[in-house]
Parts: C-alpha cells; structure tokens; sequence
C-alpha cells in the first residue's frame, strides 16, 4: 500500500531514539523527508544515519524543547533546509517518576512548558502551511496514562492528559481544512524509558528488574513488550492519505494492556 507520503516532509521530536526514532525511521521508509529533532546531537545522528543507510532522506537538528523562545527561529532554518511541513509529530521526554501531591510548583512549571507549551508551540509554527495547502498531519505521543492514570506517575498523567483536550479541540478547528489531529498512545514498548521505569519500580520494591518486567508482561494481553517499529507504523499510518478520516482519536498501540474500554 502506498501512503502518499512521498514529497512530504515530517519533523519528529525525540528522534534520537525509542519511540520517536522508530516513529521518524518508518515515515522515511515510506518516503517522507525526515527532519530528526532532538536534543541530543550524537543520537540524532545515529537515526539520520539509520534513515540514510536505508535509502531514506533525513536532516538532523538539534533541539531543545524547553527552549520556547527559541522555536519560531528554529522552524524558519528548518523550513529553508527541509521546506515547509506537512507531518508534525510531536514527542517529548517524560518527567520523573513522582506521586501528584506536594510536588515543587517548579517543577510542575518546568515540566508543562517542556511537556505541553512546547507542543503547542511547536503545532502553532507548523499550521499555517497545512492550512494554507489544505493537507496536514499533527501527531502526538502520550501514555497510557491519560487513559488510565499510572501510579507514581503523577506529573506525566496530569500533563499529558492536557495535551488530549488540546488535541480533540485543534482536531475540530483544522479538520475542515484537511488537517488531522490525533494521539498515540503507547503501552508498554520496548524502549529505554519503559526500562528506566522498570528499574524505577524494581528500586521502589526491592525487587530484580526480572521480576517486575515478568510481572508487567504478565498484564499484557499479547504477552510481551511491544516493538518501537509497530508504534512507529502506528504513527505512519495516522500521517497517511489513507487515514484522512481518522481525526480527533486517540489511538492505542498497547498489545490490548490498557483495560479499559
């Protein structure tokens, strides 16, 4: 199946790795020019190389999500190098593990700006061209915990589920335009944040980290971790032609983990 993405240019945040370097290289692999955005210069490299030895077309740019003010100068140099986007995906880091009571106002300041202005932020540079063309894909990465609140992960259930709302209601203002909003939101993949939680947990516990992961696959219907390539197909599909349809949607990629309907 062709998804029309030749021609089309995406930028993918946190590309240096996990979720959103599976994200950037399988939207090369159908064709798209990939921007590769993280703050990592080393790891970026390591998945425009990626993208490159699989005869993709990427671009490497540093940057810094809780760096706002920085943004609008940011896009314009990458507008001249890659030209105008058409696929944003945005993916940020989560916080720490922490409990939702007595936390550092902050840190809740710090975390919302790198968490939720930046996305928004980010969406409001890329919109008027998707507008103006009439064709434009807004794709954001989550967690199962807006669905489902996470213990001790108080700060990324109350941000995240921020970026939800913002989400359904950007879906309604651009959808007459062509452009789609939609979040993804990811189970337990197989990516170096789930194994910090992992060993997060296990520290908590005073348990091995083989415990806590046999018991979390134990809760996963499919019975494993998922892969970062089937989230990032997930990903590639929502910025396909075929997917014009699908907007406002949060879409689980979760191996059927999350209970609830």
């Amino acid at each position: 199946m062709d998804f029309g993405l030749n021609n089309k240019t995406a930028l993918v945040h946190g590309a240096g790795g996990g979720l959103g370097g599976a994200i950037a290289l399988t939207l090369a692999a159908e064709g798209a020019t990939v921007v590769v955005c993280d703050i990592n210069e080393d790891l970026l490299s390591k998945t425009c190389k990626a993208i490159e030895a699989a005869g993709g077309k990427a671009i490497g740019k540093q940057w810094d999500l809780a760096r706002i003010d920085q943004f609008e100068q940011w896009h314009n140099e990458v507008v001249e190098a890659a030209g105008p986007i058409d696929i944003l995906c945005n993916n940020t880091g989560g916080p720490p593990p922490s409990l939702v009571r007595n936390v550092d106002r902050g840190v809740w300041e710090k975390h919302f700006q790198e968490m939720v202005l930046s996305v928004i932020s980010m969406t409001d540079l890329a919109l008027p061209h998707m507008l103006e063309q009439g064709w434009g894909r807004i794709i954001t990465s989550a967690s199962s915990g807006v669905i489902a609140p996470i213990a001790n992960l108080g700060l990324s259930n109350s941000l995240r589920s921020a970026l939800v709302g913002w989400s359904k209601t950007l879906a309604r203002e651009v959808g007459p335009k062509g452009v789609t909003s939609n979040v993804l939101v990811p189970g337990r993949i197989a990516t170096g944040r789930i194994v910090a939680l992992d060993e997060a947990k296990a520290g908590r516990e005073n348990r091995s980290v083989e415990s806590v992961m046999e018991e979390s696959v134990g809760t996963i219907p499919v019975k494993r971790y998922g892969k970062p390539s089937e989230y990032g197909a997930a990903a590639t599909f929502l910025a396909s032609q075929q997917a014009s349809y699908i907007t406002g949607s949060v879409v689980r990629v979760d191996g059927g983990l999350i209970a609830n309907v």
